[in-house]
């Protein structure tokens, strides 16, 4: 026992984990006075995304099932946080009830739209899926009449920042003399939703429930013939991803302060499912790679396009903005022509497309696992 514990591959990987933490504990503060103060919101969007990318990755990358309106549920949370706790109907719930309520009504909706798809697969399931969003964000916009709910394309403002007992995050607080402003305040609860998140994603991944998932993803008739219950196991791949967008989309609506349907468009939900496909399906380091990654790269490829034609041909020939999707567009190509499997696989994705004559074999391995 003794010996397991203080083996020296555990040292090194506490030691890891030890730095890791300090550096995210430091990093709105570095950031802050390298950068400026811009970055740290930037990366509170870069967590936020992250939370959005692992729940996604537990339909995707556990269960093999192909969502592409997996907006609607970050969407559902944004806007039960901002109908409880915003001047629209004069309701403010705190939000130790409304952030929980938000993901339980996400989670309800991710029900909804599994129980009539759970026949379906690939390129059907894709379309349902994306109609739901479709649906979702057309419905927020047009539920301005005849009964004013969602305001509309001018969506709601002036909505409660997330606070507690006297604490809010919406302003600067002076902690043992230290000031600390609002943007690193919500780094770090974003920074420990994030954590856990991860926790449950971990937990979840070597459980039961875990292997059942892969074991659907990998042949659903040859898991359904070994005992799994496969119509239950999808709905909870649902329930489960949906619950951690609820979760994010009301930290977004209390972060941001505003809601409208133009911020949960078809293009968010790809860019989600890109963080998950780029950084390694079914692998957490590799999505959370992948979330940071498609965050950040886009951000500065908006703040160098310009100065760097500025600097090779003395002028601005394309607009930043075309000139930054271009390049990212580029980036993601060349990444997965290179690395197909993502930049972070799991040790199983990385097999399967590395070792065709062992895939059937490990098929079989994960259907095993998962009856037992």
């Amino acid at each position: 026992m003794l010996k397991r514990l203080f083996h020296p591959d555990k040292h090194y990987s506490w030691l890891a984990l030890a730095v890791t933490g300090l550096v995210l504990l430091a990093l709105p503060f570095a950031t802050d006075l390298l950068l400026g103060r811009g970055w740290v919101r930037i990366a509170d969007f870069a967590l936020l995304y992250i939370m959005l990318a692992l729940g996604l990755n537990i339909v995707v990358g556990y269960a093999g099932l192909l969502d592409l309106g997996y907006i609607a549920f970050f969407a559902v949370g944004a806007y039960t946080y901002a109908l409880l706790g915003s001047p629209q109907f004069g309701l403010h719930y705190p939000c130790w009830l409304v952030l929980p309520l938000g993901a339980g009504l996400a989670c309800l909706f991710g029900v909804l739209l599994g129980a009539p798809t759970l026949r379906l697969r690939g390129d059907y399931l894709a379309i349902v899926t994306l109609g739901f969003g479709e649906i979702i964000r057309i419905f927020l916009n047009n539920l301005n009449s005849p009964i004013n709910v969602t305001n509309g394309p001018q969506g709601i403002s002036r909505i409660d920042p997330i606070a507690g007992g006297g604490f809010s995050l919406g302003e600067g607080q002076d902690l043992a003399g230290f000031a600390v402003p609002s943007v690193h305040l919500y780094y770090y609860l974003f920074l420990a939703c994030t954590m856990l998140v991860i926790f449950v994603s971990l937990r979840l991944e070597k459980s039961r429930i875990g292997r059942a998932w892969m074991a659907i993803r990998e042949d659903e008739v040859a898991a359904e013939a070994m005992g799994i219950n496969t119509r239950n196991i999808k709905l909870l791949a649902f329930a489960m991803g949906a619950t951690f967008g609820g979760l994010s989309g009301g930290l977004f609506a209390g972060f941001q302060g505003f809601v409208s349907p133009e911020s949960f468009g078809l293009m968010e939900s790809i860019m989600i499912l890109c963080m998950v496909v780029l950084g390694g399906m079914g692998n957490i380091g590799g999505v959370v790679l992948g979330g940071v990654l498609l965050v950040l790269l886009p951000e500065a490829l908006r703040h160098g396009a310009g100065p760097l034609q500025q600097a090779i041909f003395g002028r601005t020939i394309i607009d930043p903005e075309s000139l930054r999707m271009l390049l990212f567009g580029l980036a993601l190509i060349a990444v997965m022509l290179v690395r197909p499997a993502g930049l972070w696989p799991s040790g199983r994705r990385q097999r399967e497309l590395t070792a065709d004559d062992g895939v059937a074999q490990q098929e079989q391995e994960t259907v095993y696992d998962a009856s037992r």
